[in-house]
């Protein structure tokens, strides 16, 4: 009771059994959607400000997000390098499967080197901070560049195969023949080699290499 005898009234903020009102819990994105942002991003400010200029601090800070939860998808700027080019391989080699296996395999055997070349010239035109990635990184083993190898390999050795069940090359150790080949177009395919010549030049080098390799597929190499 209160002096004028009266109860006193009770108020919201003396009642403890009233329920709190709760703010809504923020929905927790997903992972992969997380790993694709940063991947972009990434990707933007390596192309902006160049591979050696952005740190995983930056990257994280034009998110809105900590370093320790970049580094909880991509333990490095190495494997961002390996993300975003498995990215671009993925775009570069859609168009390998178009090329005509009609066609005899000398001459497929030229159209895969001349399009991987002039996709890889695109490339340093286009996105010049790809090639200081991947010089920059060259001491790292990083996956794309096996993947790269599979690819290119691979589809070497169908042509190998295919050219010696029509007659055109003598039968090879399919394999061997294709790591031999890859090996050889490295002179015309490698980004450092690409990026010192003219292209008409690297034009003429590419179909004379070419014209070696299958004149070699034409006798068993072992």
């Amino acid at each position: 009771m209160s002096e004028t005898g009266e109860a006193p009234q009770s108020t919201t903020a003396d009642r403890s059994d009233l329920p709190t009102e709760r703010q809504p819990r923020r929905m927790r994105r997903p992972a992969g959607e997380t790993r694709e942002d940063i991947l972009n991003k990434a990707e933007e400010l390596f192309r902006t400000r160049g591979y050696a200029n952005a740190a995983i601090a930056d990257i994280a800070h034009a998110l809105g997000m900590s370093p320790a939860n970049v580094f909880k998808h991509f333990h490095s700027k190495a494997s961002l390098v390996d993300a975003i080019a498995a990215r671009h391989m993925e775009v570069k080699f859609a168009g390998l499967a178009s090329v005509d296996t009609n066609r005899p395999a000398p001459e497929r055997l030229l159209e895969l080197a001349q399009r991987l070349m002039a996709s890889h010239r695109r490339d340093l035109e286009e996105n010049p901070y790809i090639f200081e990635m991947i010089l920059l990184t060259a001491k790292d083993d990083l996956q794309c560049g096996h993947r790269y190898r599979d690819i290119v390999r691979n589809a070497l050795e169908a042509i190998i195969v295919d050219g010696a069940k029509d007659g055109e090359f003598a039968p090879q150790r399919s394999r061997r023949a294709a790591d031999a080949a890859f090996h050889a177009l490295a002179c015309v395919l490698h980004p450092v080699m690409i990026a010192n010549e003219q292209p008409d030049i690297l034009a003429t080098r590419c179909e004379e290499v070419v014209r070696l390799i299958n004149a070699a597929l034409q006798t068993t190499l072992d």
